[in-house]
């Protein structure tokens, strides 16, 4: 079974280097295959290299989908960490 939900991409400046790496550091945190996903592309949340190439801007619908032991802890803590990341800064 698997479980999926949708984040707003918060940051000003998107889904860039440093919240990308912090996102891949939570994500490698869980047991759990985790995706990343666009309207058009897919990304292994556990990879950044993946998570970057999804270019992800401002105001961006991701979807998160997790399998697996911790899958319900890792959506929540994921959708979370998208949702809320960049409110309180304004440089990347």
């Amino acid at each position: 079974m698997s479980v999926s939900g949708n984040a707003v991409i918060a940051d000003p400046h998107g889904l860039h280097a440093r919240p990308a790496s912090e996102f891949v550091t939570a994500a490698r945190g869980f047991d759990a295959e985790l995706s990343l996903a666009t309207e058009t592309k897919h990304a292994n949340c556990k990879s950044l290299l993946s998570v970057l190439t999804l270019g992800v801007t401002q105001g961006t619908t991701v979807t998160i989908t997790a399998t697996g032991p911790d899958e319900e802890a890792a959506l929540a803590a994921l959708t979370s960490l998208l949702a809320s990341h960049g409110e309180d800064t304004t440089t990347p």
